[in-house]
């Protein structure tokens, strides 16, 4: 994810880092030098009687930005539902460990609370891990006893696996009669929420957009921008390379981001930084149970990204 600070409007103008120019480059390269050919030609075509006016691609114009809006805002839509879905995460954790406390008469230091709070780490990074499909097994060797950490890390659905954990040690907390049936029921209940939370992030992640709509709006903003100087040159003449490459920035950009946005548990710059989301999950909890020493923040490196 990119944080930056706040920027004066004219250098907002000329910000390269963060932005989704360098990944475009290359194609508003390739439509610039078509628009410096039309320009050039454009007397000898003249000759032949093949002449486009800009009222066609005024129309096409128009309907193509209220489709890209629409693949924007679905995009959107992923990006920000799977954002609420991480503080999901924080939010029942946090209430689930202050329940442990709280609930079963243990001091925040008792062991058996700290081995909770850890399974409750364990549970945020096993999610990024299978979000990101990446190897959980280093973080959870981490956290975890060596032998524990292997047996969850063998598994497919290590979130499901750790959820599994954390049931068994409410249930052995009920059987020795530190938690009543209401007290485990409201437990249960986060769990449950977490569980839920696992889901919806798995279904986020499994289901993209429909490939054949991207596939239309992909060919769509190319062919139309790669024909836009044949349509601007008559008017406009030798400023036909500046208007074209700027209309082409604007849809290709806006389709780029589209795409990022889509997948918001990757690597990307303007994905999630889900590896700060678990250390905040971790910090927190490592507080509550009066831990002496918290790890640091992570914070985002010069090129401004915050993973």
């Amino acid at each position: 994810m990119i944080v930056r600070p706040p920027q004066h409007w004219f250098f907002m103008v000329f910000t390269w880092r963060g932005s989704v120019l360098s990944s475009i480059l290359p194609r508003l390269a390739l439509n610039l030098a078509f628009a410096l050919l039309v320009v050039v030609l454009h007397g000898w075509v003249e000759g032949f009687g093949l002449r486009l006016s800009i009222g066609p691609f005024s129309l096409m114009g128009i309907a193509l930005a209220i489709f890209l809006g629409f693949r924007n805002n679905t995009s959107y839509d992923r990006f920000w539902e799977a954002r609420k879905l991480c503080g999901g995460v924080l939010i029942h954790t946090r209430s689930l460990l202050r329940q442990a406390i709280t609930m079963t008469g243990r001091t925040p230091d008792d062991p058996r609370i700290v081995q909770f709070a850890v399974l409750l780490q364990a549970f945020a990074y096993a999610l990024k891990h299978q979000l990101r499909q990446t190897d959980p097994h280093d973080d959870l060797a981490r956290l975890l006893p060596l032998a524990t950490a292997e047996r969850l890390a063998a598994a497919q659905f290590v979130p499901a696996m750790v959820l599994r954990e954390l049931a068994q040690w409410l249930a052995d907390e009920r059987a020795a009669g530190r938690l009543s049936d209401i007290l485990w029921q409201s437990m249960d209940e986060n769990l449950n929420q977490l569980s839920a939370i696992l889901g919806s992030c798995e279904r986020i992640a499994s289901t993209p957009l429909p490939y054949a709509y991207s596939v239309l709006l992909h060919r769509t903003i190319y062919l139309y921008c790669s024909l836009l100087p044949l349509g601007l040159v008559d008017s406009i003449g030798l400023l036909t390379p500046l208007i074209s490459v700027f209309v082409a920035y604007t849809f290709m950009a806006l389709e780029s981001i589209a795409g990022e946005l889509e997948t918001p548990f990757g690597t990307e710059p303007n994905d999630l930084a889900l590896d700060a989301i678990c250390r905040t999950v971790e910090r927190s909890l490592l507080e509550m149970t009066d831990a002496p020493q918290l790890p640091p923040a992570l914070q985002p490196n010069d090129q401004y990204i915050l993973t």
